[in-house]
C-alpha cells in the first residue's frame, strides 16, 4: 500500500503540472501517457480523487479554464 501512495503522489505531482498550464483532465491524461508513460485511466482516477478532496478549488479551476477559453477564442 505504501508504493501506491507513492506512486500516486507522483501522479498527483504531475497533474499539478499540467494544471498550471491550464490543461483540462483531458489534455493532462494525454500529456501524461506521452511524456511521462502514465496510463491515462490512472490520470483520471487520481484527478477524480483530488476533485473530490478539494471541490471548491475544482469548481474555481474549471471556472478559469472556461473564462480562459472564450476569452482566447474571441
Amino acid at each position: 500500500m505504501h508504493a501506491h501512495k507513492s506512486w500516486s503522489w507522483q501522479v498527483q505531482h504531475l497533474i499539478e503540472k499540467c494544471m498550471t498550464f491550464g490543461m483540462s483532465m483531458e489534455e493532462c491524461m494525454e500529456a501524461l501517457a506521452k511524456r511521462a508513460d502514465v496510463q491515462p485511466v490512472v490520470t483520471s482516477t487520481v484527478w477524480k480523487e483530488l476533485e473530490k478532496e478539494n471541490k471548491e478549488f475544482f469548481d474555481q479551476y474549471k471556472q478559469w479554464m472556461s473564462e480562459k477559453r472564450s476569452a482566447s477564442s474571441s
